[in-house]
């Protein structure tokens, strides 16, 4: 999954994985911002699994004998 980041004029910066919606956060520098995102990111892929989602970007990931 892609993360987008940019530097906010108050010297914040922001990370956001456009493939989860509403999966953003801040931190004072570069890589505090993407830990943090890619942290959140993985919580609600969890997250879903726990709930019976089915999750395309993890079709490829496991695999269970038949």
């Amino acid at each position: 999954m892609r993360i987008e980041i940019e530097q906010e004029q108050d010297g914040r910066w922001i990370a956001e994985v456009l493939d989860l919606p509403g999966v953003m956060t801040y931190g004072s520098s570069r890589a505090e911002a993407i830990s943090k995102v890619e942290s959140l990111a993985l919580r609600v892929l969890a997250d879903r699994l726990e709930h019976g989602e089915e999750i395309p970007e993890l079709l490829d990931v496991f695999a269970v004998p038949a």
